[in-house]
């Protein structure tokens, strides 16, 4: 997947932007710079921050403090103006569920304004592959075609920016599948996104990813990036009652991780040397099968919320 970051086309520039809720620092001098074209994922424990640096970012929430720019626009002072030029799709259906497809999105482009509405719903409904079932009440829909819909939705007015706030929650992983493709194809236009998730697969897809843990950015890049920058080394250990490991790898200093799956524990550290050396020493019996593996991007995760502190605590 190739990235569109060589581009000096900025469309987000922000930086240290910080917002209080009472005497809760959610969100701690942030910095944040994406392109044109760009998508970019939010990844981080719940109540971390993610959704609160995104409006904050694109005019829906005014920071405490900070400067930047969105679409060319002032974060503080033109955020009325950023707010015509985004796209934003929330987890929860927000749409009427009594009103058909069709008329779900021609009630949001008369929100809008929008002249050609009737050109632009059609267009909609062909866009999506929601033309065949445009009469049918949006209530009765499946989570994959209301995740249809609310795309469709936000996509009317002709956003430059989308805001994707966890957008496939709940939906199969055909529908996840697709929904990824039309936004790699709305990428490939121009079109610029954020998007919050907890699927590692979806924060593959990603051309770059930033961690927020409770307010802060800790990390940011390329997955490949990010993977390199916590230096964790991993092993699978493999065989019939590999379960009886984990304990007794759990207590070892060289770990950080032992996970489960099925017939094999993953297990990760940062001194290979001595993860190595404490693995083989657990599994010492020749019914185990132990071999080095690649760092996945879930590895980072689970170790990044390990090492971070809850600031609600």
């Amino acid at each position: 997947m190739s990235s569109p970051a060589n581009s000096n086309d900025l469309v987000i520039d922000v930086h240290g932007l910080n917002k209080h809720f009472g005497d809760k620092h959610v969100v701690r001098d942030f910095d944040m710079q994406v392109h044109r074209g760009e998508i970019y994922g939010f990844l981080g424990p719940n109540g971390s921050g993610k959704t609160t640096s995104i409006r904050m970012i694109c005019g829906l929430l005014k920071p405490d403090s900070g400067s930047g720019t969105c679409l060319g626009y002032d974060v503080i002072r033109e955020s009325a103006k950023i707010k015509r030029e985004v796209g934003y799709m929330t987890q929860r259906f927000s749409l009427w569920e009594d009103l058909s497809i069709r008329e779900n999105l021609d009630f949001v482009a008369r929100m809008y304004g929008m002249q050609n509405r009737r050109e632009a719903v059609q267009q909609a409904l062909q866009d999506l592959g929601l033309a065949a079932r445009a009469d049918q009440l949006a209530g009765s829909l499946s989570g994959g075609w209301k995740q249809r819909l609310a795309l469709a939705a936000c996509l009317l007015h002709e956003p430059k920016l989308l805001l994707l706030d966890e957008p496939t929650a709940g939906v199969d992983p055909k529908a996840r599948r697709d929904f990824w493709e039309h936004i790699h194809t709305l990428a490939d236009r121009g079109l610029s996104v954020l998007v919050s998730t907890h699927y590692m697969d979806e924060a593959e897809r990603c051309h770059r990813l930033a961690y927020i843990a409770y307010g802060k950015l800790l990390v940011t890049g390329t997955a490949s990036e990010v993977i390199a920058s916590q230096k964790l080394v991993a092993f699978a250990v493999h065989g019939e009652e590999v379960h009886e490991l984990t304990e007794p790898l759990r207590n070892s200093k060289a770990v950080v991780q032992v996970t489960p799956f099925g017939n094999m524990l993953h297990v990760t550290g940062h001194d290979e040397a001595e993860l190595e050396r404490a693995i083989r020493e657990a599994a010492a019996a020749d019914r185990y099968r132990v071999e080095k593996i690649d760092t996945t991007l879930e590895d980072v995760f689970i170790n990044l919320m390990n090492s971070t502190q809850d600031n609600y605590q």
